[in-house]
């Protein structure tokens, strides 16, 4: 799973790449590991936010650490989330890591798309104590991420497909955890 993403723009620079009507407290950080702190799109009332949230959901009963990707969309845990419109959200990205080797002598791969400077992983947020959360969607991989990663990627969102993530019923949200297509990709 993915577990370590880039967002290499200004906040100033995201905020205008998203449409964003308000830029809110949002950090320099540039690479973003479970439980950082993170730049994350909301809508609300027609109007977009750019917001800082950490990334992890708290954990279920059962669990120990923060949930950062939500694979079964069927799951009351995020059911609850991904019916409400108003809290999903974008999750601006210019690239993101999958580990390749054995333990001990792993090397970062870095996905891109290099005709998008910035792109979105399709993400949902709740309210938390200390600030907001957020994680995102993961699907089955694709040819290019399955050689490195086979078992799941991020949704990435077409452009075009934005307001639909942040407003559209759950059915039809939902379609659109799909893998993002190899040949629009770059690994390094």
């Amino acid at each position: 799973m993915c577990n370590l993403y880039a967002t290499r723009k200004s906040a100033a620079e995201i905020g205008r790449l998203f449409g964003a009507d308000h830029v809110m407290g949002v950090g320099t950080a540039t690479e973003f590991y479970p439980r950082s702190l993170a730049p994350v799109v909301i809508r609300d009332e027609g109007e977009r936010y750019l917001h800082e949230m950490r990334w992890g959901f708290p954990p279920p009963p059962s669990g120990r650490a923060p949930v950062t990707n939500v694979r079964n969309l069927s799951s009351p845990f995020w059911l609850a989330a991904l019916s409400r419109p108003d809290r999903r959200c974008l999750v601006p990205v210019t690239e993101f890591c999958e580990w390749q080797g054995e333990p001990g002598h792993k090397v970062k791969r870095w996905f891109s798309i290099p005709s998008r400077p910035i792109f979105a992983f399709a993400g949902v947020w709740r309210p938390t104590g200390d600030a907001h959360a957020y994680a995102f969607l993961t699907c089955e991989a694709n040819p290019l991420v399955a050689a490195i990663h086979p078992k799941a990627m991020p949704v990435i969102l077409h452009e075009e497909d934005y307001d639909h993530w942040l407003s559209a019923p759950i059915e039809g949200a939902v379609t659109l955890a799909a893998p993002y297509p190899s040949q629009l990709m770059a690994v390094a």
